[in-house]
């Protein structure tokens, strides 16, 4: 029998940034999934401040040449990847010199929120789900972590649903502490609105569109939610209890593993 396959995609990765509590789970909990004998990949956003001589960057051409179209505009797709050679596994880096080279995270170095935070949120769904495609690895869990994260079930569950690389795929979405403040800039349900998503599917998002917003449409289309904060909003736990979704609770190290481990074979059927 072969090895259940995880994507995990999430917005920070420690070396590559500073520690946080994602972060550290985006290095720790891949590894610890592996270790337990899943075949795993991890997605992220080559962000501006990433040193690539550093950090060993290197661009996959073969995966890289798309264009990403968002408001009729045409983004190129750059994939870049570096190993963890004692670990035995790869980081895949999303970037675009629109959306992340020369940019910090979330906010610039003067603490002020990107405008197009939804955008970059959308080039990076779109990114992460075109470049697994291209690998021809077909997931049957899809594990996102925050906010940048936040529009990926939405496409699994509608625009990709009838898609050979992810038909099947289970989603987990994790909650965390950190997001952003400032409600994004009006029109955001627009740009990310592709075939087969309706107004039904974004109901529960308000413009412009807060963290929470955000959050609630990844919990609307995920199959099961879990706490890696150990204070996150208790509107989002409320919500995701309203939709009676498998919920798992903060913990963390071989507990979280533990933890992951259990509600993957749960969605799956196991």
């Amino acid at each position: 029998m072969s090895a259940k396959r995880v994507l995990f995609i999430t917005q920070e990765v420690t070396p590559y940034v500073p520690e946080s509590d994602m972060s550290v789970i985006g290095q720790n909990l891949p590894q610890a999934i592996q270790d337990r004998g899943y075949e795993i990949r991890t997605f992220m956003p080559k962000w501006g401040h990433i040193n690539e001589r550093r950090n060993q960057l290197h661009e996959v051409i073969r995966l890289s040449g798309m264009n990403i179209i968002i408001d009729e505009t045409d983004h190129p797709l750059i994939i870049k990847v570096a190993s963890i050679q004692a670990a035995r596994r790869q980081i895949y880096f999303i970037d675009n010199e629109d959306y992340f080279q020369h940019r910090l995270m979330a906010t610039d170095a003067d603490g002020k929120e990107y405008e197009d935070n939804g955008e970059r949120a959308i080039f990076y769904a779109r990114g992460v789900l075109e470049t697994v495609k291209k690998l021809r690895w077909s997931p049957e869990v899809i594990h996102c972590h925050g906010w940048m994260s936040a529009i990926v079930p939405l496409y699994i569950k509608k625009f990709y649903k009838d898609d050979p690389s992810f038909k099947g795929s289970k989603i987990v979405f994790s909650l965390y502490e950190d997001g952003f403040s400032e409600a994004l800039p009006k029109g955001l349900i627009r740009l990310m609105n592709l075939k087969g998503i309706t107004a039904k599917d974004t109901k529960m998002m308000n413009e412009p569109a807060t963290h929470e917003d955000l959050c609630k449409l990844a919990i609307a289309h995920s199959d099961a939610i879990i706490q890696n904060s150990k204070n996150v909003n208790p509107n989002l736990l409320d919500y995701a209890k309203s939709l009676e979704l498998p919920i798992a609770e903060f913990s963390e190290g071989e507990a979280l593993a533990d933890a992951c481990q259990e509600l993957y074979g749960k969605i799956l059927g196991e």
